[in-house]
């Protein structure tokens, strides 16, 4: 199975962006977005992390973030 986690935006720089994720933070591409995006935007990346597939709704990421970290906490993950 594969789970999307939301995460933030923290730099950008020449169509690639440093995102976090639970104080983890990676490399990904922006090329395959059709959506503009800035730093502070929250996007879903896909399969490897090497690419950010969709811009995600502020709303939705932190429902999402909110869901994941209450899994995390309680050791079903």
């Amino acid at each position: 199975m594969c789970m999307a986690v939301p995460s933030r935006i923290v730099s950008m720089a020449n169509g690639m962006a440093t995102v976090e994720a639970f104080g983890t933070t990676r490399t990904t591409s922006l090329m395959l977005l059709e959506d503009e995006v800035a730093v502070g935007d929250y996007v879903i990346l896909g399969v490897g992390g090497n690419f950010a597939a969709e811009k995600l709704a502020p709303e939705l990421a932190a429902e999402a973030l909110a869901y994941l970290a209450e899994v995390l906490d309680s050791g079903q993950a």
